[in-house]
């Protein structure tokens, strides 16, 4: 079984800060971990690995200190990692992010399981994962906790506000994992070392041959036009008093307000 796994390296959240300029994370020289959720999807790349045989490849699209993150999934027990990165990629949404990562598993070829996190802890979005799906025509489930794969097919547990569902696909197909999936192992000392050593191969927008009009910060749809920081809220009042009363005064005040 072929299994890729998209992983995100995230500024660690009491160290995010944004560019002036471009309204974009500055993420160079920031202290950067694996985003928490796709630590669950590595971990289940490899339990699928260990139960089927196969495969399990990393890829993350970012700046070169990325590559810390992707030595990381090298020490938790994965076979292969590829660093996507340019800097044409640079500010991209997630629209043009979804792009470029589906052109990076179109040049790896076959695979029978695509994994992400539910989404990243910085931009909180969750598109990322099933924009990918969406470029390379295949079926997605997102938000499981639950795998089973038998031949050709994936059994899923897609959990819902109340409850959960079962969606069985085809493969090949993307999933986006849940936390409550697995508790992501330790990386071993000897997974350490071998991830110290390791070679990281880093493709750029010419080498999955990526459309200049599709990458980037310039093509990406979606832009933050300002950022700022709320002015604190004033101290509201306490109304005292009989139920009644202060109800009445509450109506009057809304009024007043041309709320009501």
């Amino acid at each position: 079984m072929e299994i890729i796994v998209c992983i995100k390296q995230v500024p660690d959240t009491t160290e995010i800060r944004i560019d002036p300029e471009t309204n974009t994370l500055i993420r160079e020289g920031v202290p950067s971990i694996i985003n928490p959720f796709d630590e669950n999807a590595i971990e289940e790349g490899l339990k699928l690995k260990e139960a089927h045989g196969g495969k399990v490849t990393v890829i993350t699209m970012g700046p070169p200190q990325a590559e810390s993150a992707l030595r990381d999934a090298l020490a938790m027990g994965v076979d292969d990692v590829i660093l996507v990165s340019d800097r044409k990629f640079a500010g991209a949404d997630t629209w043009a992010t979804s792009y470029t990562l589906s052109k990076a598993i179109e040049k790896i070829g076959k695979f029978d399981v695509l994994l992400f996190g539910k989404q990243a802890i910085d931009g909180d979005t969750a598109q990322v994962g099933p924009g990918v799906a969406e470029w390379l025509d295949i079926p997605q489930v997102a938000y499981i906790r639950k795998i089973e794969i038998k031949g050709d097919k994936a059994k899923v547990e897609r959990m819902m506000e109340e409850g959960y569902e079962e969606v069985e696909c085809k493969l090949p197909a993307l999933f986006t994992v849940l936390k409550e999936m697995n508790e992501p192992r330790y990386p071993s000392l000897k997974g350490k070392m071998m991830a110290k050593k390791k070679e990281i191969t880093v493709w750029t927008a010419l080498d999955i041959n990526a459309e200049n009009d599709k990458i980037g910060l310039d093509n990406s749809p979606t832009k933050v036009v300002r950022t700022f920081t709320p002015s604190p809220r004033g101290r509201g009042e306490i109304l005292e008093g009989e139920p009644a009363e202060i109800a009445t005064e509450t109506i009057k005040r809304l009024q007043e307000m041309k709320l009501l």
